[in-house]
This record gives C-alpha cells, structure tokens and sequence, in this order.
C-alpha cells in the first residue's frame, strides 16, 4: 500500500481511501514478524503525501489500521466522512473492553453478562455519530451520497484535471 501511495503522489493523483479496518494485529508473534516496523513505511508515506487525501470510513475504523488508511489521522485527510455502519475506536471493542476493565471483569459474579454489557456500550459509544459529534470525522453521510462527498471535498483544480498541490 505504501508503494502505491508513492506511486499516486509521483503521478498527482488524488486517493480516496474506502476505510474497513480492525486494525493492525499486535502481540508477541507481531513483534517477532516486525509487523508494526514493515507498516510504518505507510504512515511515513501517508503523512508525506503531497496529493489531496479523502478517508471514507465505511464499517470499522479502529486504531493504527485507520491511521494508516487516513494518511496518519483523522485529521490529515482533506475531509473524512463516515458511513451511518461505521465504527471508531483505538482498538476492536472487544479487546478494549478485556484489557481495559479485566480487572473489573475477573471480580464480577458473573463476567460473561458483564462483558456483553460493556461491550454493548463501547459500540454504542464508538458509533461513527458519536465520533463526528466530537469532531473526529468531518461528518457521518448517507452511502448514495459518497461521491458527492469525494468530489465535494477535492480542490476545484482537482475536479477540472489541474494539480495545484505540485
């Protein structure tokens, strides 16, 4: 992907970026892969673009995956606009909710009810909505109005063929 976005920045051409991302698996096996030092070249990348960026989140968009489908933030793309499916997060829900409130969980009578209710919350709380009512996306859009969108948020130059970002 990195080699691609290199590939779009030397020829001028804007990236849409169609979010749907878990995010990039971490842990011991990871760590012995070099996962995270192999995907570090696309935020380098993503961040260095000179070409216009525009992130569609279109179900889930959670911690470095979606960094690194926008370019390194949220807030780097030209705009980005979430589907009413889409979902935000640091991490997958799931495991946030086991590693944020294990010891809550461990003392709990019965975990397994706890745990459906916490994570119930935590995606009711990571709607892409609630994202964009504090200002982590431009906006939460309608699917049939995603290229009205796109075109929307390019530079006018974009849109009659110029490349005013050169």
């Amino acid at each position: 992907m990195a080699r691609f976005l290199r590939l779009c920045d030397a020829h001028g051409l804007p990236v849409v970026s169609l979010c749907d991302t878990p995010g990039f698996m971490v842990g011991p096996e990871a760590e012995r892969t070099a996962t995270v030092r192999h995907f570090s070249h696309l935020f380098v990348v993503g961040a260095n673009l000179s070409v216009p960026l525009v992130t569609v989140v279109l179900r889930k968009g959670y911690g470095l995956g979606a960094q690194a489908m926008a370019g390194g933030s949220f807030k780097a793309s030209m705009a980005t606009v979430a589907w009413p499916t889409g979902e935000i997060g640091g991490m997958g829900l799931e495991g946030a909710v086991r590693l944020g409130y294990r010891k809550e969980l461990e003392a709990a009578e019965d975990p397994d009810a706890l745990f459906e209710q916490m994570v119930a919350a935590a995606y009711e709380h990571g709607k892409a909505v609630n994202a964009a009512s504090v200002f982590e996306l431009d906006d939460v859009i309608d699917p049939a109005d995603t290229r009205r969108w796109i075109t929307a948020a390019l530079p006018a130059e974009v849109r009659r063929g110029g490349r005013p970002w050169i």
